[in-house]
């Protein structure tokens, strides 16, 4: 670890702890070069497998950017977006996977999709759940009312049923 001050090419852990959500791990480090301390967060890589197979790392950014295409024209806030993306990661994280493949993370947004906007979730999920007619929308379409009508909450993701919100 280089020390952002001077640049030496080495620096001593002086304390560690583990984040409140225990995602990662916070490490107060000291230059022994110029003697200043600085904080590095350490967090487990996650790599997304990609439709042609090549891996590459997890993004925040690239939820938020599918989500926020399927948000166009809706009142749906840059805030609601941000705090989704962060949602679907810690869902994804929490599989305990160090690897997952990119359809399911497409999947794994569906349910805070439909919590933030329905109309956003039914363009999000045309794609993830490859719609191929409009009785495939149909379809989605009335089980959203029926889920709003008997009081249900949103789907799970992994089995498309629906699942009690709130206490």
């Amino acid at each position: 670890m280089h020390c952002p001050f001077c640049r030496h090419e080495d620096s001593r852990v002086v304390d560690s702890r583990t984040t409140d959500d225990g995602t990662s791990i916070r490490r107060r480090r000291q230059c022994p070069n110029c003697s200043k301390r600085f904080t590095t967060v350490e967090t487990a890589s996650l790599t997304v497998l990609k439709r042609s197979g090549a891996p590459e790392p997890f993004s925040r950014a690239k939820i938020a950017s599918g989500v926020r295409k399927a948000c166009q024209g809706r009142p749906v806030s840059e805030d609601d977006i941000a705090l989704l993306a962060h949602r679907v990661e810690e869902a994804v994280r929490a599989q305990g996977a160090a690897e997952i493949d990119a359809h399911q993370v497409g999947l794994a947004t569906l349910p805070f999709l439909q919590e933030l906007d329905e109309v956003a979730y039914l363009r999000f999920a045309s794609v993830y759940q490859a719609f191929d007619s409009l009785a495939d929308f149909e379809k989605a379409i009335d089980r959203l009312r029926a889920e709003r009508e008997a009081g249900l909450g949103v789907v799970a993701a992994d089995q498309g049923r629906p699942v009690p919100t709130g206490g």
